[in-house]
């Protein structure tokens, strides 16, 4: 199958010169030389003269701007983030998952070029990109999320009987997005399903939400049972759980159960962010402004403004006390608002310096993502950074990221080169 249009194989591998280094791991960037072969890289020369040009490949001149490691996203939603919250529940089911590979593609051109998805039915959109049918990043699925009856993830009417006494699923589970599950024994089923689907970690709902219409930010979701079940059904497949939640106590219940993975915790307290850096688990927080998201109803309106004003203490708290951070986005249900994965990105530098917040978004995120263990599609070589032997996953952007996060902000004009697994996706150098 020949590749998307907008895709440039270099059967004979790619040699990038004249650039300026940064390998996802140091503190600056480097002049030096990149070579590929195939869907990796071959050859990384810091400061010296460029290596032979590879025989029957491309020779791509840098001009001195800026290499790094295609960018990374711990949390996004590929099939809501292409449509609206109406589109979802009217539009015919194929619109939700052409629209899901619209996004992919759209994201990759951003520059973001692996993902982890926190909710719907990817993997099979996963096995389509990773073929090369389609350009868009490498995804971690988790397939459906799960929600308890009443929890973040229940989008059935109030006047329908819950789907686990019988009720009809909502569209939300129809289309693979949700899964709701009460009590130890269904949790361990949705879970299993998930792992048959080819999720490579599974996500839990573990406290209210903004977007969700029955459930306040302060609400339990999942007992501690509930929660342990999960993550041992997880873990006998070698793979993690993450948990959407935002108080200290939704947190803390889940650290006890066994949680690796904490999504949001805009709301905690000191005391429960230092048990985070203290017991290891990991923080895929977000920098949130509150007109990343619109909402009609008052009351998740509130609730949204709610969880932004904690963005600030999370990130500082967490910085003070070694949490294991990871950079994600989150949006979703407004198209028009997708390229604010980029600004997002760019804000982290309101908490951290340029050269952390790279790190962050390259290799750092790879090392949550290889929590899947065995579940990890991409294991297979190093992710996120550039070394021999990475996946050829690479950008050139004009200017210095390392100094300037504003540069990543305007992919369209900025990026010059994006190329995954060796394949150039855009190339505006020649």
């Amino acid at each position: 199958m020949a590749p998307d249009a907008s895709t440039t194989a270099a059967p004979g591998g790619l040699l990038i010169t004249n650039v300026r280094i940064f390998d996802g791991i140091g503190d600056e960037a480097v002049p030096g030389h990149l070579r590929t072969e195939g869907d990796r890289i071959a050859e990384v020369v810091l400061g010296q003269p460029a290596p032979a040009a590879p025989v029957a490949g491309a020779v791509v001149d840098g001009g001195g701007r800026t290499l790094m490691p295609g960018l990374t996203d711990a949390h996004v939603h590929l099939m809501l983030i292409g449509g609206t919250m109406a589109g979802l529940q009217l539009a015919p089911t194929g619109a939700v998952y052409y629209q899901a590979l619209a996004s992919a593609r759209a994201m990759l051109m951003r520059g973001f070029t692996t993902v982890r998805d926190l909710a719907g039915d990817t993997d099979p959109l996963r096995r389509v990109l990773d073929a090369g049918l389609f350009p868009g990043p490498r995804i971690y699925p988790s397939q459906a999320a799960l929600s308890q009856t009443s929890g973040h993830g229940d989008f059935g009417t109030v006047y329908d009987p819950p789907t686990a006494l019988g009720g009809p699923p909502s569209r939300a589970e129809q289309v693979g997005l949700m899964r709701v599950a009460d009590g130890p024994e269904r949790v361990l089923a949705a879970v299993r399903e998930q792992l048959k689907r080819g999720a490579s970690q599974i996500k839990l709902m573990a406290g209210g939400g903004a977007a969700s219409a029955y459930d306040p930010l302060d609400v339990l979701q999942f007992t501690p049972a509930e929660l342990e079940a999960a993550v041992r059904a997880a873990a006998d497949w070698g793979t993690y759980v993450t948990v959407h939640v935002y108080t200290s106590e939704g947190v803390r219940r889940a650290v006890d159960a066994g949680v690796r993975c904490i999504e949001h915790g805009h709301l905690v307290d000191e005391a429960t962010v230092r048990l985070l850096g203290e017991r290891g688990v990991w923080l895929s927080t977000q920098p949130f402004a509150e007109d990343d998201h619109h909402f009609d109803n008052p009351d998740s309106r509130a609730k949204n403004r709610q969880v932004c004003e904690g963005v600030g203490t999370t990130f500082r708290w967490a910085l003070k006390h070694g949490v294991r951070l990871a950079f994600g986005t989150d949006l979703l249900l407004e198209p028009s608002l997708a390229h604010r994965q980029n600004e997002m990105l760019v804000r982290l530098g309101e908490y951290l310096d340029p050269v952390a917040v790279l790190k962050l978004a390259t290799s750092g995120n790879a090392e949550l993502f290889r929590l899947a263990g065995r579940r990890d599609p991409y294991r297979d070589a190093p992710l996120g950074v550039l070394v021999p032997g990475a996946w050829a996953d690479l950008l050139v952007v004009d200017g210095d990221p390392t100094a300037d996060l504003a540069v990543l902000g305007d992919p369209g004009r900025n990026l010059r080169l994006i190329v995954k697994g060796g394949m150039v996706h855009k190339n505006t150098l020649g």
